[in-house]
């Protein structure tokens, strides 16, 4: 069954059910999505090197940070920054002792910060960091933010009075070292696991505190293999650009991803991020020889069951079925047209945080025609690591 022949998008359509997103939260895009990691310079060279960021900012001991250090990346719309502790009894380290290097903060644009913090806040967020402005000759950033699952922090970033690199404090990043770019363009989504029962109360949060919708929706039932299985909804904000699926653990006869996830985390938190790509043939080739690991390939039966899997889209189909089988890319379609996507393997030794490369061509879905064949391929992995 594909997302869209969901009962709640076959009543509602989805203009409608977009048109329930409430605008009291307008926001305009991700701003950057931020990592505490042990080793900020080691990550940023594995970032630069393996997916093709490029050097943006900096702050650390040398622009008057005394704490931590930052690395921000970017490539295309894309930023991330990676923050690490600089003395034993900082909270950012903490972090990283309990999660390992993970997302600590996905930033939202937004036009007016203090809006968005006093409306979040009046709707039942917990603070994380009151209206706060940042002024240097470039002009004044505004920022706010608030707790959402775990530890996990939305940070709303008003920029429009200020024309530096990145935020007051950093200084432009300038390396000798720049690989090229692989073709990632903007964050296409970014996915939550919340433990056990937990994942309609986020649902709700997002609802109230942020005017979310529930976007798409998908049960055990859908998303299960011989051995687990797992829940997911998808929020929306009115505008789409922003989503957030959320998972919890379903039971089944073996542990799943979430719950293998949420042991190593130990606790909520980002469990992947999509990133888009115009091209995901090379994109996929590129990152392949940079030494990215991606989960194992379906087997041959998928992808001679794509013609029909795709049904009235394959006059519009532009990639040989044979390049796609031979990089692992997954195919799925829903009526507005079709999609293509690859989940790397873990990026870190704990098995928690992956990416995602999408392409999408017309498909406003996730792919649920390929949750078998990925949930088969991640529990070949974690029998590997004997957590199944």
């Amino acid at each position: 069954m594909s997302e869209k022949t969901s009962p709640k998008n076959v009543e509602y359509g989805l203009e409608k059910i977009f048109e329930g997103a409430q605008d009291f939260l307008p926001l305009l895009g991700t701003d950057y999505v931020e990592f505490y990691v042990g080793n900020a310079k080691q990550a940023a060279h594995f970032y630069k090197t393996a997916f093709g960021f490029q050097s943006h900012a900096y702050a650390g001991l040398e622009t008057g940070m005394r704490d931590r250090a930052s690395y921000v990346l970017k490539q295309d719309k894309i930023r991330i920054v990676l923050t690490t502790a600089l003395n034993s009894d900082s909270p950012i380290g903490e972090h990283v002792k309990k999660h390992g290097d993970g997302v600590k903060i996905v930033a939202l644009w937004v036009d007016n910060a203090r809006s968005a913090y006093e409306e979040t806040i009046k709707r039942g967020a917990k603070s994380y960091m009151e209206p706060t402005v940042e002024t240097d000759e470039h002009g004044e950033v505004v920022r706010a933010g608030i707790y959402t699952y775990g530890e996990t922090v939305h940070m709303f970033v008003e920029r429009k009075n200020y024309k530096g690199e990145f935020l007051p404090g950093y200084q432009k990043w300038e390396s000798d070292y720049n690989p090229a770019p692989t073709g990632l363009k903007f964050i296409d989504h970014m996915v939550g696991n919340v433990g056990w029962n937990e994942m309609n109360t986020w649902v709700k949060w997002y609802e109230d505190v942020m005017g979310f919708v529930n976007f798409l929706s998908f049960d055990d039932k859908q998303i299960h293999t011989e051995y687990s299985a797992l829940m997911s909804k998808v929020m929306s904000n009115g505008n789409g650009r922003i989503k957030f699926p959320i998972n919890e653990p379903a039971e089944g006869k073996k542990r799943s991803q979430i719950e293998e996830y949420l042991d190593f985390y130990e606790g909520p938190g980002v469990q992947h991020i999509a990133v888009a790509t115009d091209d995901i043939i090379k994109t996929v080739a590129d990152l392949r020889s940079r030494g990215i690991e991606f989960l194992s390939t379906p087997p041959e039966e998928y992808y001679k069951a794509v013609p029909l899997r795709l049904e009235a889209h394959n006059h519009e189909l532009q990639e040989d079925i044979e390049k796609l089988m031979a990089l692992g890319i997954m195919i799925d379609a829903d009526e507005e047209g079709y999609l293509l996507q690859i989940f790397t393997k873990p990026l870190e030794d704990r098995p928690t945080l992956f990416f995602e490369i999408i392409q999408r061509m017309g498909a406003r879905g996730f792919g649920a025609g390929n949750f078998k064949a990925l949930f088969e391929s991640i529990e070949r992995e974690q029998e590997k690591r004997g957590t199944l």
